[in-house]
């Protein structure tokens, strides 16, 4: 097959280790990034498609969701990014031939980078039951089994529709229109599994789950405490935000268990300093915490600020603010001053000397903003705990001015547009209320399955259909042995994807992949060239347009959605899906009349630069909770108490990883060479717990249902984590977290808290492929 990727599947399990980097990007990410584009599009197809990466009339980046800057560069681009881009536009093809080759066992064992690197779907495939191959099948006999499975529901709610945050605004919009219309909010999202947490604890301190920064905020802010979060490898171009924030004499506190390259010093490519200098160092004060210890820190430093007031009082806390704008100041008050040392240094693995090093910061800045990402929202307290930094930026009115704010920093590049156009399954009553008077019907108020409950009702044969748009669920879910039996319950699962990955292979009884159109990808239909739109990390709507010209039988995201719809539906709904499909014009239409701040919509998005959704908070200082006011809120002090003998796992990505997606097999940061299975642990943990630097072991971790789950012939490498904690890669350490372990409120998966024990090397053919 020309174009094909070489069959045979490196190893994996054999890493080489060499000293880890202490700078991010620099000469070495332009080389690297320009080596993959080349190897996947050519020179020339490299060229004309990554100069259009967010630009202005070009396509959003299918990455991460952090924004561009007002001034575009013609290199708007990161190393990752450059990756996620390359391996969209690959002239690599996965066609039928490939499937007649490969059955589905086969497939399965093969790993999540081999299956990635063999290029763009390019039809239509189906998996009849008890099939060993998938075979062609025409968009028309698709659509036929598609309506054939959801007739056969004795209930909406056997249907689940999950959602990558890749997705564009206009088919997740209709994706949650069709299972509305349906009569289900069985709308879990990839949010379930990342950022849930942060949207519990913002709506009920500030009134909205998003943030309330800008990048000039961040430009000009007099300190920036980046928690729990590696912009070197997850959002590159942060780091250049974070560059002009110490241009403009503003600092940087960094709170993270393991110290990472992108924190430490940045060469950034688009300046000589960059490419000959040293670059920029970016931390003033690194705290390396211990994983979950942020509660602590948080209310350590609130109890420092607060006893700075008693000594200088009117000089620290902001009162005005506090007595106009919140309320439960004075129970927080109260709750803040037990805060005991002994529990807050137990808790975080910091002297006291540090962390009022931090408060001294923090007392001399005017305005701070805090940034985090999955370090802090992957806990059983997470949302304690992201309320915990509310209270911290709420005491000194850091929240609604210029320079000031919270900073959740998302993953895929929609992921909070997703949710703004309706992919949740909790939506406040307004939304259906809209959503009603829009399409004239009444849309079913009780709450669907989020990620885990999907995956707990599918294990419960509750749910017959799985339809996923975009993503790798069953290799981002937990407990992977757990979610891949419980796919395997369902009649159909459906599967929208640009590339093959692992939940191609865990299929229903019946299986569909129905291959789209990728960000880089030109869109035409019978009424024009059409664009798709997305939402940035702070708020901004802005255009989509791909070039590259793709597969004659791809089909837009939205157009499959809609056809879907129709299917499952029949031609008696009246919802104009084949308009839909046409001109993504008309879905704005809709859009702008149900959602609100989309006013105008097809008028403003047009414009360069798209346009800032309104924030309450930032907007006006006023805060939309239930109280009608900011909230403070008074969250239990959290010490965890890991057993003897244990240590206290987070999963995290390599370098040459976006999500679930592998692009190669080297953390250059972290130097991890040509492997993966490996256990990032401290030397003194090594030492203390009679094991020995390069020698292999297995995983074992004990869930609350005390079942223990194993993962076999990870390499320990010696790494400057902080004391009882250590790191390994998802998906391969997935398989640890337990489906019962989640976070209060919020129900995220505790990817971050994982207790392990090590025990003796199973060897690699106990390896479970991921």
């Amino acid at each position: 097959m020309a174009g094909r990727a070489p069959g045979s599947d490196p190893v994996q399990d054999d890493p080489r280790i060499t000293p880890p980097e202490h700078h991010a990007v620099g000469v070495h990410a332009v080389t690297n990034a320009m080596r993959m584009a080349r190897q996947q599009m050519g020179v020339v197809r490299s060229a004309r498609t990554l100069l259009r990466v967010n630009q202005p009339d070009g396509f959003d980046c299918p990455g991460c969701a952090w924004p561009e800057e007002s001034k575009v560069h013609k290199a708007e681009f990161c190393e990752n990014g450059a990756k996620a881009v390359a391996e969209e536009g690959t002239r690599r093809r996965v066609t039928p031939a490939f499937f007649a080759r490969y059955g589905v066992e086969e497939l399965l064992g093969r790993s999540g980078y081999w299956l990635g690197q063999q290029g763009r779907l390019t039809e239509p495939m189906f998996l009849d039951e008890g099939a060993s191959h998938y075979a062609p099948v025409s968009w028309e006999r698709a659509y036929e089994i598609i309506g054939e499975e959801f007739a056969a529901l004795d209930s909406p709610d056997e249907a689940v529709f999950y959602t990558s945050g890749r997705t564009p605004n206009e088919p997740a919009f209709a994706l949650q229109l069709f299972a509305r219309r349906l009569g289900t909010n069985n709308l879990p999202d990839c949010a379930n599994l990342c950022h849930e947490s942060t949207g519990s604890a913002l709506v009920e301190t500030l009134g909205i789950g998003k943030g309330s920064v800008s990048l000039d905020d961040i430009h000009h802010a007099d300190l920036v405490i980046v928690a729990g979060q590696n912009p070197g490898t997850n959002h590159p171009r942060m780091m250049a935000a974070l560059e002009k924030t110490k241009g403009n004499g503003g600092k940087v506190i960094s709170v993270n268990p393991l110290p990472e390259a992108g924190l430490e010093r940045f060469k950034n490519p688009q300046h000589v300093r960059g490419v000959v200098g040293d670059g920029t160092k970016l931390t003033d004060l690194f705290l390396q915490i211990r994983a979950g210890g942020d509660l602590a820190l948080f209310r350590a430093l609130n109890l420092l600020l607060l006893e700075e007031e008693d000594a200088a009082p009117g000089s620290v806390v902001d009162r005005a603010f506090i007595e106009e704008h919140t309320l439960g100041f004075e129970a927080w008050e109260r709750d803040a001053r037990t805060t005991r040392w002994d529990d807050v240094l137990a808790a975080t693995g910091l002297p006291r000397t540090q962390i009022e090093q931090a408060a001294g910061m923090v007392r001399e800045a005017e305005s701070v903003i805090v940034c985090w990402a999955l370090g802090l929202t992957q806990h059983k307290h997470s949302v304690p705990t992201l309320r915990e930094i509310v209270n911290f930026l709420l005491l000194r009115g850091n929240v609604g001015r210029p320079g000031a704010g919270v900073c959740p920093v998302r993953g895929h590049s929609n992921v909070q547009g997703d949710r703004t156009m309706g992919i949740f399954e909790r939506m406040p009553e307004a939304f259906h209320q809209a959503l009603d008077a829009e399409f004239r019907f009444t849309s079913p108020r009780h709450h669907g399955y989020d990620s885990v409950n999907a995956i707990r009702a599918m294990r419960d044969d509750k749910v017959k259909v799985f339809v996923g748009m975009g993503g790798n669920f069953v290799a981002a879910a937990p407990d992977t042995p757990v979610t891949e039996e419980a796919v395997r319950r369902c009649a159909l699962t459906v599967q929208i994807s640009t590339k093959l990955n692992r939940s191609h292979l865990v299929t229903g009884r019946r299986a569909l992949i129905l291959p789209t159109l990728g960000r880089s990808d030109a869109d035409r239909t019978e009424a024009g060239p059409q664009f798709v739109t997305v939402e940035d990390s702070m708020g901004l709507v802005h255009a989509s347009r791909g070039r590259l010209k793709g597969e004659p039988a791809l089909r837009s995201e939205t157009a499959i959605v809609c056809a879907m719809a129709r299917a499952a539906l029949g031609s008696g709904d009246d919802v104009p899906w084949e308009e839909f499909a046409l001109d993504y014009d008309t879905l704005r239409e809709r859009i702008e009349r149900v959602v609100p701040g989309f006013e105008d919509f097809n008028a403003r998005v047009r414009r360069p630069g798209g346009f800032a959704l309104p924030h309450a908070p930032r907007d006006s200082r006023s805060f939309p909770t239930h109280t009608g006011k900011a909230n403070f809120t008074v969250n239990d002090m959290v010490v965890l108490a890991i057993p003897e003998g244990r240590l206290l796992l987070q999963t995290l990505r390599s370098h040459d990883q976006y999500n679930t997606t592998i692009y190669g097999l080297d953390d250059r940061y972290r130097g991890i060479r040509d492997g993966r299975r490996v256990v990032l642990v401290n030397p003194a943990d090594i030492d203390g717990l009679g094991l020995r630097e390069g020698a292999y072991v297995d995983l074992v971790s004990e869930g609350p249902d005390g079942r223990e789950r194993r993962a076999a012939h990870f390499k320990v490498v010696s790494y400057p984590t902080a004391r009882g904690c250590a790191a390994a890669y998802m998906p391969e350490a997935t398989v640890l977290v337990p489906l019962e372990a989640t976070s209060d409120i919020s129900n995220t998966p505790v990817y971050k808290a994982v207790v392990i024990r090590f025990e003796p090397d199973s060897g690699p053919d106990a390896v479970a492929v991921i």
